[in-house]
């Protein structure tokens, strides 16, 4: 699964115990049921899915649509 900013934080964090990290990096409450895109937009959004799908080792390539 590619981590999107349609993701809610929360389902992020207790899916992933290690994103935790970066949510703490960007200052982003791991509790909050808002998804990434309403915390954060343009670049820094961009570099934050980047670090979390890194963080999992999860990337378009690792994954297909849909599955």
């Amino acid at each position: 699964m590619v981590i999107t900013a349609e993701m809610p934080v929360s389902g992020i964090a207790n899916s992933w115990e290690e994103t935790k990290e970066a949510f703490n990096k960007y200052d982003i409450p791991v509790g909050s049921n808002k998804a990434l895109k309403e915390h954060l937009q343009g670049k820094d959004l961009d570099l934050l899915i980047s670090d979390l799908n890194k963080t999992i080792g999860s990337s378009g390539v690792t994954c297909i649509e849909g599955g």
